[in-house]
């Protein structure tokens, strides 16, 4: 039964930290607990017509953290179990038989892993004693791990914010209807631009992948809605006279197609032309696609 309890609690923790892993450090961004809860609180949020607004994403990362929690408090506990009592010392005036074996390993994992200290238990037992050093630094790293992945998630939001708005911008500047007649090299330069700023976001989805579960309350910021105009941009591009512009609105085509792959492979069940993957991608942000220039429509 130890070394079942044993094995268990190893496996449990190393799954944490292979999760933590894949989030954090992995190229990929694939972690499978963390993808679990953040598509199961999307789809919740989602089956709520997205009532909890912009809370949806920093509030899936919370749980995701509890959850990288949980696990290493219960891995640990469960190595700890089997050695309860007899391989722990007690400060005066706790008597152990009072507390359940379980609870008082969850109480040790506890307190080992959150690096308190407070010193009323200690390990006696040579094993035990080798452990606990490896949970507190795995506590330690863990709150590292925490920090930086809610400050790393807002560069990617930024640059996801920004295409939007330069998007928005161009659509109610009629760029599209006017490019036919504007200076050639100009317009090659913004679509250039354009296409590189897509590509950006498209690298961000793919590594920072509970970007997608940020949802934006301003249509004027939500790339969901606006990704409608590029489309627009591109086949008008696509179809002019212009070598050089053509040859701009091929590398926006090439752009806006890898990134909708990105979207339907990973997140959406959607498969089909980019148009249609990036209407899916806005009907699950609760958008509208901004198909051109509106100027009576407030959110484009």
């Amino acid at each position: 039964m130890q070394i079942f309890l044993g094995i268990a609690g190893i496996a449990v923790v190393i799954f944490g930290l292979l999760d933590i892993f894949h989030t954090l450090l992995h190229p990929s961004g694939t972690g499978r607990l963390t993808r679990f809860v953040l598509a199961g609180i999307w789809r919740a949020s989602r089956a709520m017509r997205h009532k909890a607004g912009s809370m949806v994403g920093p509030a899936a990362m919370v749980l995701v953290v509890l959850s990288w929690v949980g696990l290493q408090i219960l891995g640990w506990a469960l190595v700890y179990w089997p050695h309860i009592p007899a391989g722990f010392a007690y400060s005066p005036g706790i008597d152990p038989s009072k507390y359940h074996d379980l609870a008082e390993a969850l109480y040790l994992s506890t307190v080992t892993l959150s690096t308190l200290g407070f010193g009323d238990v200690v390990p006696s037992d040579p094993f035990i004693r080798a452990l606990t050093p490896l949970e507190a630094l795995t506590g330690f790293g863990l709150l590292t791990a925490a920090l930086t992945w809610f400050t790393q998630i807002y560069a990617p939001l930024s640059r996801r914010r920004a295409l939007a708005l330069k998007l928005r911008g161009l659509a109610v500047a009629g760029f599209a209807d006017r490019m036919q007649v504007a200076d050639v090299p100009t317009a090659a330069l913004v679509l250039d631009a354009i296409a590189a700023e897509v590509a950006k976001v498209d690298v961000d989805f793919i590594q920072y992948t509970e970007g997608f579960y940020f949802r934006e309350e301003d249509p004027d910021l939500s790339l969901a809605k606006q990704l409608g105009y590029a489309v627009q941009v591109r086949d008008v591009v696509l179809s002019s006279n212009e070598p050089c512009l053509r040859l701009a609105g091929e590398q926006l085509s090439a752009a806006l197609d890898h990134l909708a792959a990105t979207l339907g492979g990973k997140f959406l069940t959607t498969r089909g032309s980019t148009e249609d993957i990036f209407a899916a991608y806005a009907a699950e942000h609760g958008q509208n696609p901004a198909p051109g220039n509106n100027d009576n429509d407030p959110g484009l």
